[in-house]
């Protein structure tokens, strides 16, 4: 069987089950051993079996599990309630200042956590009515959650960072550093977007009252207790990866146990609370965990079958140069991820993108960050963004998805250009990563 049929047998086939809506895991697992008996024959299986132990025993994996696990700790510490009125307390008179202290917020709790999802459910259920009851612009209350939100993919330490690490075999910790640098640019894109509306149109957010503007020195200051604990865990965590002093998987476990700590401080550390977050942080690790390894099956077969060779070659003899290869990648990645999740399609895609980058001449910490982004535009893309969904679950009732879809949209566009000035300012991403890791 010639690399061309295989190759259009395993892609046309993963595609088709995946448009009838069976699990990734099952058919990325299904095509390899299929594809491996075809291709490789029956005494050939071993391959499969020893790519997944080989995987089942990388050191950093471990850290998946255990910054998932902090994060659910944290979610239910009640540190979110705390972060967002502290935090408000000090962007009392800036324009818009209940969606800047949305954005502040979930940008230290995208450092805690490390997942998508939590900064949209929690300032979905804490910031939200606290904007909509003052008034504003539904759709830049929405807007600005969501994005917000969406910085726990890109901010360390991220999930999707780690993965693509492994993936890449390249370091963790620079990854994180240039993701902090993008997620910061980020941030500083929608806070500017959202100051500068509420300037030129002070009806979408108005002014907070005078008691939320006119705090006093030493009440401000006070209510600073509200971010000891979180910037605390911050600094361990990152700190302690970017000073070299730990490496990221032992970072997250010194990072549960810090969520632990700050749930006990908090009063929250319980049974039911443990339990919860036990039970969900295995669902969600178990999901990753099993679609990393058939995913990972699948692409090492494809790879063995001469595949990877072929997409290489391909893509570099076409008459584009580096960047406009590099910018159709770009391209690729923004359409591949409305239809598929981020894992899937780093862990198909991955082992042969990553080459050509590299081939190509590229930093392959850029490229990974740039990936992140990538996904980030997708993940807030209607119409099935999964953050939208995660924000309309905890959204009041008279919110429609209608609403959260047109919300999502300028948002979306100031990602779009953040991707741009990350391709045209490379430094934003590689000035932390020489920097700040030792």
């Amino acid at each position: 069987m010639s690399v061309e049929i295989i190759t259009l047998v395993m892609f046309g086939g993963l595609l088709l089950f995946l448009i009838a809506g069976a699990p990734i895991a099952f058919v990325c697992g299904s095509m390899a051993v299929i594809m491996t008996m075809l291709v490789l024959g029956p005494n050939a299986f071993y391959l499969v079996v020893s790519r997944v132990w080989t995987e089942m025993t990388e050191f950093s994996l471990a850290a998946i599990p255990l910054f998932i696990f902090m994060a659910n700790v944290l979610e239910r510490s009640g540190v979110g309630e705390r972060l967002f009125g502290a935090i408000h307390v000090w962007t009392g008179r800036i324009p818009g200042s209940l969606a800047v202290s949305t954005i502040l917020a979930t940008m230290v709790l995208a450092a805690m956590v490390g997942i998508i999802g939590a900064g949209e459910v929690l300032m979905g259920l804490i910031a939200l009515p606290a904007m909509l009851n003052r008034g504003y612009n539904k759709y830049l209350a929405l807007g600005c959650i969501l994005a917000g939100g969406g910085l726990g993919q890109l901010i360390p330490p991220s999930v999707m960072l780690i993965v693509y690490g492994l993936v890449a075999n390249v370091s963790i910790g620079k990854l994180f550093a240039g993701g902090l640098g993008a997620g910061l640019m980020l941030s500083a894109l929608y806070i500017g977007y959202i100051v500068i509306r509420s300037t030129l149109q002070p009806e979408l957010a108005p002014k907070a009252p005078p008691e939320e503007r006119d705090i006093p020195l030493r009440d401000k200051l006070i209510a600073l207790r509200g971010i000891i604990i979180p910037f605390s865990l911050v600094l361990l965590v990152l700190g302690s990866i970017f000073t070299g002093a730990a490496t990221p998987t032992e970072a997250a476990g010194v990072g549960a146990a810090g969520a632990l700590v700050s749930a006990a401080i908090h009063r929250q550390l319980n049974w039911q609370n443990l339990k919860d977050a036990l039970l969900r942080s295995t669902r969600s690790t178990c999901m990753i965990l099993w679609i990393f390894f058939a995913v990972s099956t699948f692409s090492s077969v494809f790879t063995l079958a001469g595949g990877g060779e072929l997409v290489e070659n391909t893509i570099l003899d076409l008459p584009l140069g580096p960047w406009g290869i590099l910018i159709s990648i770009q391209v690729f990645y923004l359409i591949m991820g409305v239809p598929m999740d981020w894992l899937g399609i780093l862990l198909i895609t991955g082992p042969v993108v990553i080459p050509i980058v590299k081939d190509l001449g590229f930093d392959l910490i850029w490229f990974g960050v740039l990936f992140d982004v990538n996904m980030q535009i997708a993940y807030l893309s209607p119409p099935v963004g999964a953050a939208l969904f995660y924000l309309k679950s905890v959204a009041p009732k008279e919110i429609t998805m209608g609403d959260i879809f047109l919300a999502a949209l300028p948002f979306c566009g100031l990602q779009f250009i953040g991707l741009i000035l990350l391709m045209i300012f490379p430094e934003i991403v590689l000035y932390p990563a020489e920097v700040l890791v030792k």
